[in-house]
């Protein structure tokens, strides 16, 4: 765990505790940089962790001038789409990210990178082919409408600090919650369960391992790049029924799969498929885990 103290370069992930800060903390430690995570809960800090609530512009001019990063890595949000609380979309996800720019605009700090993610929910349902970062948001949700304010809201602060936004499209991995579709489907055929309910079999996604996606925001935290909105993804399709497949592969047996009507979203996007050429014009050296080694990791860990 990293020292406050700690002369090597330093980075602050908001969220590090969270699935993709974890997997995030380890690969910019192998890269030698010390990790500070910024914790809510005061009573819960361990040492080489701050207290941070974005939502508190004071908590986060503290945590700035007490870390000093030279990296920061964004990741704190709200990120389940079926959050009841929909203020809370809007107030974590742009007025806390708000909070963290201008703090460092207050303590006169400005770090060599800052890193937002970001989502590539907000492209919508009316997408066709490969997705391209210039392709215009049309968010279909609350979770994605928070996402689209707050990049415009992070993009008024370029000419100001050196930052990066990142749009992910969806990825997974040990250690993602249960309320998730591929650990829920994992989950199942650990247990052997003979049925599983699941929404739109035929929405299709472009998955990548949580790994992969942390060795690009790592990358691109160190690299040269400012001023960018890059997509992460794989540029591959997989629907649920292709998941399903796999698992029954890797698990040796079929499960019943049922529809369920609660479970079928009326504005589901249908398919979201991610241009990679800019990432990879960005991270050459980054190499993709196969998304069948990924399920295997997780229905074996």
């Amino acid at each position: 765990m990293a020292s406050l103290s700690d002369a090597r370069e330093r980075a602050l992930i908001t969220g590090a505790s969270g699935f993709t800060g974890r997997y995030l903390r380890a690969r910019l430690e192998k890269f030698g940089v010390a990790v500070v995570g910024g914790n809510v809960a005061a009573g819960q800090c361990h040492s080489g962790e701050v207290v941070l609530d974005i939502t508190d512009l004071e908590q986060c001019r503290r945590a700035i001038e007490a870390v000093r990063p030279d990296y920061i890595a964004h990741l704190g949000a709200i990120t389940f789409v079926g959050h009841a609380d929909v203020e809370a979309f809007y107030r974590v996800n742009v007025l806390g990210t708000l909070n963290l720019l201008q703090a460092c605009a207050d303590v006169g700090h400005i770090p060599s990178k800052i890193l937002i993610a970001s989502s590539a929910n907000i492209y919508g349902n009316a997408c066709q082919g490969i997705i391209e970062e210039s392709q215009p948001p049309q968010p279909v949700n609350h979770y994605a409408t928070s996402k689209t304010a707050m990049e415009y809201m992070v993009r008024n602060w370029f000419d100001r600090l050196p930052i990066i936004i990142t749009r992910p499209f969806n990825y997974t991995g040990v250690g993602q919650a249960d309320r998730f579709l591929v650990p829920k489907i994992a989950g199942h055929f650990k247990r052997r369960a003979p049925v599983v309910e699941l929404g739109n079999l035929d929405v299709a996604r472009d998955f990548s391992d949580v790994r992969t996606v942390a060795s690009a925001y790592a990358t691109l935290l160190r690299g040269n790049a400012t001023g960018e909105t890059v997509n992460i993804c794989s540029g591959i399709p997989h629907t649920l029924a292709d998941i399903v497949s796999v698992f029954e592969r890797i698990a040796g047996y079929q499960i019943e799969v049922r529809v369920n009507p609660a479970f079928v979203r009326a504005n589901e996007v249908k398919v979201l498929l991610g241009s990679a050429k800019k990432l990879d014009s960005l991270v050459p050296s980054l190499g993709r885990v196969p998304f069948e080694e990924t399920l295997r990791w997780m229905y074996e860990t």
